[in-house]
């Protein structure tokens, strides 16, 4: 490992809801431990939702522009935790040479929610490492550096050799393949057919779709579909809200984090674990502010929500022509 005193080093600190996350093994609602406020001078075109508009827009400036202020009691309890279960199983060193790639060659300059797009990084490295121990951290620490869902590339596709070098050859096959499988989880055609052929999913072979940031082809067989889809489900942990869920139940991402969870259990491939309790009765949100938007949100049918989350990830397929369409091979 490079240690030189020149070498690049990855600033993230960990927010609480996330050192809790890592702490229990899951996505968890803090509704009565902690209160969500809005944050002052929000600026979405800071983050990588900035190319949304119209209702879009207006649903994710709803979701991210809050701040959970926490129980001074309950942030105590939470970094109690933290710390011990770090001591007890710390999280390993990111290869230097991956660091230095990912700030010498790359942009993780727009912030993610509620902090620096590294954080989020971090945090599912780190969270991958603990909890799904018998694959490569690497991949969820990398997840999106071919491209998020809303078309922010943090390198160029010339640069994807030099990328792989750096990585094993599993590495870069779950590398290439998330930033694609995340925009057909948004489209549910995927996890449909998956659960339609439940009678003889052991059959399935491969997954055939294309890469994101250039279209190229992708095949990915069917182990490999099932260890990507884990990295996906640790990943909508970072997306969840910090309390009140039965209020945000028309969240796109919160919706797609159950049909996966539920995926995963029926075809028993649920591998990483993610411990997660989502809501089955609306109850009255706890502490938490919502404008007059977002209460209208909260009145919104979960598929009309969804429907336009889909046809934003249509919309951003278009605009860098990248084709949805898949194939799934069966024996």
């Amino acid at each position: 490992m490079n240690t030189s005193t020149d070498s690049a080093e990855l600033k993230a600190t960990l927010n609480l809801q996330r050192k809790a996350a890592i702490s229990q093994g899951g996505a968890f609602d803090h509704a009565g431990r902690v209160s969500v406020e809005r944050m002052k001078n929000f600026d979405m075109g800071r983050t990588i939702f900035g190319g949304l508009a119209g209702v879009a827009r207006k649903f994710m400036d709803e979701k991210l522009a809050k701040e959970p202020v926490w129980d001074k009691a309950v942030a105590a309890q939470i970094e109690a935790a933290y710390i011990e279960g770090e001591l007890a199983q710390p999280a390993p060193k990111i290869d230097q040479r991956l660091i230095d790639f990912m700030v010498q060659e790359c942009d993780f300059s727009m912030e993610h929610a509620d902090g620096t797009f590294l954080e989020h990084l971090v945090f599912c490295h780190d969270y991958a490492a603990r909890y799904y121990p018998q694959h490569s951290p690497n991949v969820a620490l990398l997840h999106s550096i071919l491209g998020t869902a809303t078309n922010t590339f943090a390198m160029e596709a010339s640069k994807i050799p030099k990328l792989k070098a750096l990585l094993t050859d599993f590495e870069a096959v779950h590398v290439e393949a998330f930033p694609s499988i995340l925009r057909l989880l948004y489209n549910n055609d995927l996890v449909q057919e998956l659960q339609d052929n439940m009678h003889r999913i052991g059959d399935l072979q491969a997954l055939h779709c294309y890469r994101v940031i250039d279209n190229e082809p992708l095949t990915i067989n069917a182990e490999d579909l099932w260890i990507d889809l884990n990295y996906h489900l640790m990943h909508f942990v970072d997306f969840m809200p910090a309390a009140n869920w039965s209020t945000h139940q028309a969240d796109p991402l919160m919706q797609m984090f159950q049909t996966l969870s539920d995926l995963l259990d029926h075809a028993s491939q649920r591998q990483a674990q993610v411990e997660v309790a989502f809501p089955e009765a609306k109850k009255a949100a706890v502490a938490e502010e919502r404008t007059p938007f977002g209460r209208i949100i909260g009145l919104l049918p979960a598929s009309v929500t969804l429907k336009l989350a889909r046809k934003s990830i249509q919309e951003y397929s278009e605009q860098v022509g990248h084709n949805l369409e898949y194939r799934l091979d069966w024996a």
